[in-house]
């Protein structure tokens, strides 16, 4: 009875998809009045009609403005105060990943390497077909921005540094290829996470690793002390000779999908879900001896498997250097993940972009719409906690 009752539902939510196109408008328009309603209110320090001797000012009324989304153009009412304190960030920050999405549909179209699917996408979201120089204006405006920020000095120490790299799939003179994203993301001493670089590689080696840690140093990357990464060989490299003398931990989520090159396809569950629960102990002295107990046991049904993981799972430990509170954000890149995810979601609707700039630039706008609401997010570890965790250190040592 449920399960037929839940199929029906779906049943109807498709078809309701599928007989209007406008369905998720009105939605998203809702939402998004609400954010401006709800930043107006913390602007005043009152809600509308809201008696306060708090409030900082009074509404007067709202002004029309248009904001172009994935779902086509929505209808907004922005609010005003008397005063003309209020101000909101939502349009330029929503619309300059919306820009660079667009503009890279626009490419394709333009330079007819692309479908009349394409055609259709970038006229709904926009009202029109567009020109040579139309995208080269949305293009110019963007990129100065986007330079702007992935140039920026870095003052401030970053301990935290967590890399990555993900693909995607670029024209280059009439040949598609897979390109390198290069990512980094850092945590402050304020507990603040930062994107840090974007770029783009024709592959992720050595050489091009070591270039992006270089251009991290030149704009003054400095103080890190605790690096998280997969186990690709050249990017170890690059970080043992760029930032040599750092604590390097290999992911261990990586580690584990690895562990299944070592296994039969009908591996016994509990054999991998028993090396996953390694990482959940508090100290080290229970992961060896859980460790130990584990090698033993499937040692003799898995011998490459045990073997293997007795040979690398060291690089994944490196955690436990860490305050306990800090061990489940930095045993794994799950915090790049996470922004890697949310690009994929985004740039799969290009599916193969007409060249390297159109790429770089819509990743970038994606990663700079991130950064800021993390800084939004104020505080996303207690630092205090590493500064108190490191002077223990030092109090044991000596």
């Amino acid at each position: 009875m449920t399960v037929t009752k839940i199929r029906t539902d779906v049943s109807a939510v498709k078809e309701l998809l599928r007989s209007d196109k406008e369905f998720l408008k009105p939605l998203i328009q809702g939402a998004v009045q609400e954010i401006l309603e709800a930043e107006m209110t913390e602007t005043l320090g009152a809600e509308k009609g809201e008696r306060s001797e708090g409030r900082l000012g009074y509404r007067s009324g709202y002004y029309p403005r248009s904001l172009i989304t994935r779902v086509g153009k929505i209808e907004l009412k922005v609010p005003q105060d008397r005063q003309g304190r209020f101000s909101t960030e939502l349009f330029e920050r929503y619309q300059r990943s919306e820009k660079a999405l667009v503009a890279a549909l626009a490419e394709m179209y333009v330079q007819g390497v692309s479908t009349r699917k394409v055609k259709q996408v970038t006229e709904e979201l926009v009202g029109h077909a567009f020109s040579a120089s139309a995208i080269s204006a949305i293009n110019k405006r963007l990129d100065a921005s986007l330079k702007a920020f992935c140039e920026r000095k870095l003052k401030e120490p970053f301990p935290y540094l967590i890399l990555d790299a993900r693909y995607e799939r670029v024209r280059e003179d009439g040949i598609i290829a897979s390109q390198a994203v290069l990512i980094a993301i850092g945590v402050d001493w304020e507990g603040r996470r930062q994107v840090l670089a974007v770029e783009l590689a024709n592959r992720e080696s050595r050489s091009s690793w070591k270039e992006f840690l270089e251009a991290l140093k030149a704009r003054g990357l400095h103080g890190v002390e605790f690096v998280v990464s997969d186990d690709h060989p050249g990017l170890k490299k690059a970080i043992a000779e760029v930032l040599a003398g750092v604590f390097w931990q290999r992911c261990y989520v990586h580690f584990l999908r690895n562990a299944l090159d070592y296994v039969p396809r009908k591996v016994d569950d509990d054999c991998l879900l028993e090396l996953r629960w390694m990482y959940d102990r508090r100290d080290l002295g229970e992961v060896r001896r859980d460790l130990a107990a584990w090698l033993a046991k499937w040692g003799g049904k898995y011998p490459k498997l045990t073997g293997w993981v007795e040979d690398n799972i060291e690089e994944t430990l490196a955690y436990f250097r860490l305050p306990l509170v800090h061990r489940k954000h930095m045993k794994s890149t799950n915090m790049l993940e996470r922004l890697n995810e949310e690009i994929r979601r985004r740039t799969y609707v290009v599916r193969i972009f007409p060249n390297a700039e159109s790429c770089l630039r819509l990743v970038r706008a994606l990663t700079v719409e991130r950064h800021e609401a993390w800084l939004e997010d104020h505080r996303y570890l207690n630092m205090d906690l590493l500064k108190e965790h490191k002077k223990e250190t030092l109090r044991r040592a000596a």
